[in-house]
């Protein structure tokens, strides 16, 4: 991290390092934070965009109309006439060839956005600390591998060039000038319609330079491809953070370097020139949980842990029916009631068993007597 340093060196025209270094501005110890970088981003971006609307004419600029119901054909409205192909022809509707559009633009629509001032300015404080993150520089495609160090601070006399072959050359003895070979190489056609409309290439973006006071700096420096110039007065987020993608690769002049406290303030005091500001501030002081939780110190602290007394668990019903258990706490005796009943379906299942062992004893059908017609006769006369 940039804050590990208390002291920035500056490095003269000629690369070499200086006998003077400053002090880290404390702007540079704010938390970034990517998610409100990029909500002010998105919304700040819209603030720059033209107004634009189809023709409230379009569609509408022939005669037509609905031929009615009882003729087999949809309602929809028909170009008059005869003689053409065109005669006939659906018209006016989003469905039709030639007819409007659905939910025609509006140039009424509500363009840009109101973005709170605190936003902007706590994005503003997380774009410049991650200028000094050598990590989220390198992440954002920039090629500083040999910079000395980060944030990269030179002297003011940076200011006095107004020659581009002076600033060519102030650049390659920082060993920045890999990063506009980059910006050279990536220049390429622009995919879709842009080609059409004066915006035919594309380049990548080089590094930032911010600066106190213009004495022929931007002259200087405008024609290089890729650099951007701002002043550290009127710094835009758009610029030191392109996409809303921070980590953008920033060269500070000694005065622009100086003026951050002061524009921005630090922990102990306020700002100088923003009214009620004051940096914002980290919601941990050490984001390392792993070496909090396992400190020796706050473990003394903490109260033990109760084994005895779990917190309970949340109770889940359950069926008297399907759980024997919950069936004892209505009734005691139903163990012994469904005891009672295996033993007694038991009993029945044995007995029934018992029964088809047993042989069938088969009897022989009776002997009917054969009465002699005679003592039948004898009987019905007596």
């Amino acid at each position: 991290m940039a804050v590990c340093r208390p002291l920035v060196n500056v490095y003269t025209l000629s690369g070499a390092c200086s006998k003077s270094a400053i002090q880290m501005p404390a702007v540079f110890k704010a938390p970034m934070r990517n998610d409100v970088l990029n909500f002010v981003h998105d919304n700040l971006r819209k603030n720059s965009r033209q107004p634009y609307a189809v023709s409230p004419k379009a569609g509408h600029q022939t005669s037509a109309e609905s031929w009615g119901t009882g003729r087999a054909v949809a309602r929809i409205p028909r170009v008059r006439g005869g003689g053409t192909h065109r005669s006939g022809q659906g018209a006016f509707g989003n469905m039709c060839r030639g007819g409007h559009m659905f939910a025609p633009t509006k140039v009424w629509r509500r363009w840009h956005r109101r973005v709170n001032i605190q936003q902007r300015r706590f994005a503003m404080c997380s774009a410049i600390a991650a200028t000094g993150v050598p990590a989220l520089v390198m992440a954002r495609g920039h090629r500083v591998d040999r910079i000395p160090e980060l944030p990269l601070v030179i002297s003011s006399d940076v200011e006095k060039i107004q020659k581009t072959k002076e600033a060519v050359k102030v650049l390659k003895k920082l060993k920045a000038w890999s990063d506009i070979q980059k910006v050279y190489q990536s220049k390429r056609y622009r995919a879709g319609q842009g080609k059409l409309r004066n915006r035919r290439h594309v380049m990548k973006r080089g590094p930032i330079v911010i600066y106190k006071k213009d004495d022929g700096l931007t002259r200087a420096f405008r024609n290089i491809p890729g650099v951007t110039l701002l002043n550290v007065k009127y710094l835009n987020i758009l610029k030191l953070a392109p996409g809303g993608h921070m980590g953008r690769f920033t060269i500070w002049t000694e005065g622009a370097f100086h003026a951050l406290d002061k524009l921005y303030g630090t922990y102990k005091t306020g700002s100088k020139v923003k009214t009620d500001f004051h940096l914002p501030s980290s919601k941990m002081s050490n984001t390392d949980l792993n070496r909090l939780l396992t400190c020796r110190v706050i473990r003394n602290v903490l109260r033990p842990r109760r084994m005895n007394k779990q917190r309970k668990q949340s109770k889940v019903k359950k069926n008297p029916l399907k759980n024997m258990q919950a069936l004892l706490k209505l009734n005691p005796n139903a163990r012994i009631e469904r005891n009672n009943r295996r033993g007694i379906q038991k009993a029945c299942l044995k007995a029934k068993e018992d029964k088809a062992k047993k042989p069938v004893k088969t009897e022989k059908p009776a002997e009917k007597k054969v009465v002699k017609k005679a003592e039948k006769k004898t009987a019905g006369k007596a």
